[in-house]
């Protein structure tokens, strides 16, 4: 029996009430799986998701958010092969379904890392320093960053059922905000069980994550200014969904990726025999076959030195005739079938467009020798290389997109000219450089990275590390002007931002301090008598501070420390030659014998709860101190964050002011206490 797919809502599984639309095997044909969205109550998800999943994520500091992310994670690995099996129908090779499933659960692991090391154990994240305003330190200015209270609407395409899931829902679960997800008809099989074992895995509040299979009704209808749109697919669509009137009235924010004609530069010094030139030709194949050229980031236009186009094209058609295309499942199948005969079609008649300005070189629009299956069952495809011998008399190759292994080569007059031709698709996600030359990769990010979201520079010497011209990685942003949509997505916090809603406090540094989390220049600084190294990390208080005795600094601290440490730089031993400095009044301490006098003042040497000292941040040395002047230190407990059971992060605010009270050192102190 075909298995009906069911929508998840208001956390219980709801299968479609009436018609359900077919997913079909992508190799014969046959039916997989059936599923729809009829009957659904949509406005009824949104306030599901408002009033029971955005709550209990808000509840959540970022840290518990994190750590429910990399279960998340862990239960997706923990049941991969259910997926892979399932991808196999899709046309995806193992491959290209280890991009998918094992690369979704990284990055969810990649934004639980960045998460816990990067953001606070709080629900409110700080955005910059501290804006003062008042003379006197009593009004401030901060901007901080709060959860949406809203949902996200991800509306994804059929290519990466799991990556392009997750790659949008890490940041959205990360920034407190629940999601709803509609995956592409033409696999949304493979999200289904996806989101099923995230349910399953038990660590989701109810009303995170729901889930569309079938269309979106009257979805959009019900949106509000708190809610975000993040969709991937075609600019058709796109267009579409952004002109929605209640998208335009509520300043719906929303999100896009869309069509984008990549391209890929062999640079000037790369000719053939190079190392350079051999990575060119190889990526630009095997983005032509990974996914079977299903990739939002594939390299559509591949571009060349002219005296060097034949050279190209003749080792581009080596490496392509060496694809085997077939059942995925199959040894030896290197390229599988394009999503469905949907898609087969709009790929032929894209490139039966581009062969009416193009010359095809390699393959056959309509025909395929395929193994271990039968082609006219299938949505096999051929890869397709075109050649345009005068790129600035076409327009459709640098227009028209053909989903699946199809590309361009053309070539460049000089590199000038090279960069022209890239920028000319008006936008791509990425653009990737074979050049070994810095200086030529220097000349082409200032004459093209406003025209592409990700730049790739490849060389001899980066290609074993390098993850190619078209991975996005989740530390990276991902997304691109123009054509590409003018969206972003991921780039590790800069994502969660992207769900979050700057605000710009204003106030007393006590009432911006509480409202941050952290300690504020000007808020409350109580003492105790209770040094703050004998307080373990659940003790300490925000803002509690120890002020140490004053030290005087001598001459002879300035010679001994610079004849112990090497330091024997002019401004500190030298009384001519430093009074001539418009710097110095004459000789003057330095600053790291100021720093090691600091630590001597707030220390407390006996073991404790301060396990370590990692670093200080910041450090700015503001004033000069000459031999006869004292200094005092100010140790403030700025933030706190917790690591695991057994210790936790401490910045200390650290300021040193002389005898006169004026700034004279200023840095963060980072320890490791004890819980």
């Amino acid at each position: 029996m075909t298995k009906t797919l069911n929508n998840y809502a208001a956390d219980q599984w709801v299968a479609s009430t009436t018609e359900k639309l077919p997913v079909l095997s992508a190799i014969d044909g046959s039916p997989v799986a059936q599923a729809g969205s009829a009957g659904l109550d949509f406005a009824g998800m949104l306030r599901h998701a408002r009033d029971v999943g955005g709550p209990a994520l808000r509840a959540m500091t970022f840290h518990a958010r994190a750590r429910m992310l990399k279960a998340l994670a862990q239960a997706i690995m923990a049941r991969k092969e259910e997926l892979y099996a399932l991808s196999a129908s899709t046309g995806a090779t193992r491959v290209d379904s280890w991009i998918d499933i094992e690369g979704g659960a990284g990055t969810l692991f990649t934004m639980s890392s960045r998460g816990r090391r990067e953001l606070p154990d709080d629900v409110v994240l700080i955005d910059g320093d501290l804006e003062p305003i008042g003379k006197n330190g009593t009004f401030v200015g901060q901007h901080v960053y709060t959860s949406l209270q809203g949902v996200a609407v991800h509306i994804n395409a059929f290519n990466f059922p799991v990556w392009g899931m997750l790659e949008k829902l890490g940041p959205t679960l990360l920034a407190g905000v629940p999601a709803i997800v509609k995956p592409g008809t033409a696999t949304c099989h493979v999200t289904e069980h996806a989101v099923r074992i995230m349910i399953e895995a038990g660590v989701l509040p109810a009303g995170a994550l729901q889930l569309i299979v079938g269309g979106v009704g009257d979805l959009l209808d019900h949106l509000t200014c708190q809610d975000v749109v993040s969709f991937t697919g075609s600019a058709a669509t796109a267009m579409k969904l952004q002109s929605h009137p209640v998208i335009a009235r509520e300043s719906v924010r929303f999100v896009a990726e869309r069509d984008s004609l990549n391209a890929s530069i062999l640079g000037p010094d790369a000719a053939p025999g190079t190392p350079e030139f051999d990575l060119f030709v190889k990526e630009v194949a095997r983005e032509m076959t990974v996914k079977t050229g299903q990739k939002c980031t594939a390299i559509r236009r591949a571009f060349v030195p002219a005296q060097w186009l034949d050279a190209a094209e003749e080792a581009l058609k080596a490496r392509l005739g060496k694809v085997v295309v077939g059942d995925p499942a199959q040894e030896g199948v290197t390229m599988g079938p394009l999503a469905g005969i949907t898609q087969l079609n709009d790929v032929r008649a894209k490139a039966r467009e581009l062969a009416t300005e193009a010359k095809l070189v390699f393959g056959d629009i309509d025909t395929v020798q395929v193994q271990g299956a039968e082609a006219a069952k299938g949505a096999f495809v051929s890869p397709l290389l075109f050649r345009r011998d005068d790129p600035w008399t076409a327009k459709l190759v640098h227009d028209v997109e053909a989903f699946g292994p199809v590309s361009t080569l053309m070539p460049y007059k000089d590199f000038d000219d090279a960069i022209a031709l890239a920028n000319r698709g008006l936008g791509s996600l990425a653009v990737s450089l074979f050049t070994y030359d810095p200086q030529v990769a220097r000349r082409f990010v200032i004459g093209a990275a406003a025209y592409h979201g990700r730049i790739v520079i490849l060389d001899r010497d980066s290609a074993k590390e390098s993850t190619g011209h078209g991975s996005p990685l989740p530390m990276l942003i991902h997304g691109g002007p123009g054509r590409a949509g003018g969206g972003e997505e991921m780039g590790g916090v800069r994502g969660v931002k992207h769900y979050m809603q700057r605000s710009a406090l204003q106030g007393h540094p006590r009432s911006l301090s509480v409202v941050a989390g952290r300690y504020l220049a000007g808020a409350p600084q109580p003492e105790g008598e209770v040094h703050p190294f004998r307080q373990r990390f659940g003790e300490l208080q925000i803002g509690y501070t120890l002020r140490t005795a004053p030290r005087t600094i001598t001459l002879d601290d300035i010679e001994h420390f610079a004849h112990f440490t090497g330091d024997t730089f002019y401004a500190h031993m030298d009384e001519e030659a430093a009074a001539a400095n418009p710097f110095f009044p004459g000789r003057v301490a330095h600053g790291y014998l100021i720093l090691s006098f600091a630590a001597g003042l707030f220390v407390d040497p006996a073991p404790g709860p301060v396990l370590a000292n990692y670093g200080l941040e910041g450090l700015r040395f503001v004033k000069p101190v000459s031999p006869g002047e004292a200094i005092k230190v100010a140790l403030t407990v700025k933030s706190k964050t917790q690591r695991n059971d057994e210790y936790g992060e401490v910045r200390w605010a650290v300021t040193v002011t002389d005898s006169a009270d004026e700034l004279v050192a200023t840095y963060d102190l980072l320890t490791m206490n004890a819980i």
